[in-house]
């Protein structure tokens, strides 16, 4: 498998109201020069996290242990600016495993899907009211199920479905990159090029 199967997430969340967050607050372009994914999460949000002598930020939210989780929260048009898919690799790697926001810039939503980062494309009430969960309780639970395409506050019961294209959707629950879905399916595509004419 190219990733971790993706399958019902139920987890604490940090919450990062912000709009407009593009990839170069991700994962800054200085910091572009792996072609592997590993490694990449040390430096998330690197101008945000760290000063330049390189000590935390203690005001920025990934700098506080009252939140924790799998689940980062942003805010509207999250993952705009230029098409890095590092900035996915950078979530991914960090350890999230799935964005919610109220909009998501269609590329990074491309790149999140191929390497097993979830984006949940909520309604922005449903986006004030789980910020709102989150920073009255950071104990928060959200399910967030894709079987289902519905992310749920597991205190009160609230619930949103959410949209995914339906390749996308199966190669997540079986933590497949295109590659490995081509693979999958080999025996099927050596049979289909028998029938072809020579």
């Amino acid at each position: 498998m190219a990733y971790e199967s993706f399958n019902i997430l139920t987890s604490t969340a940090v919450p990062l109201p912000i709009e407009n967050v593009d990839t170069d607050q991700i994962i800054p372009a200085r910091f572009l020069k792996a072609t592997e994914r590993v490694g990449f999460g040390d430096n998330l949000f690197r101008d945000w996290r760290y000063h330049p002598d390189n000590s935390p930020k203690t005001d920025f939210v990934l700098n506080d242990s009252t939140y924790t989780g799998k689940i980062l929260v942003g805010g509207k048009n999250f993952g705009s600016g230029s098409s890095r898919e590092h900035a996915a690799w950078a979530i991914y790697d960090y350890g999230f495993r799935c964005v919610i926001s109220s909009f998501f810039a269609d590329i990074f939503r491309g790149n999140c899907l191929n390497i097993g980062v979830l984006p949940v494309q909520v309604s922005a009430e449903f986006l004030e009211k789980t910020f709102a969960a989150i920073y009255a309780n950071p104990d928060t639970t959200l399910e967030v199920n894709l079987p289902e395409q519905t992310v749920t506050l597991l205190a009160t019961g609230e619930k949103e479905s959410f949209e995914i294209n339906s390749y996308k959707k199966s190669n997540m629950m079986n933590g497949f990159d295109d590659i490995d879905y081509l693979l999958n399916i080999k025996a099927n595509i050596q049979e289909f090029s028998k029938t072809l004419p020579l």
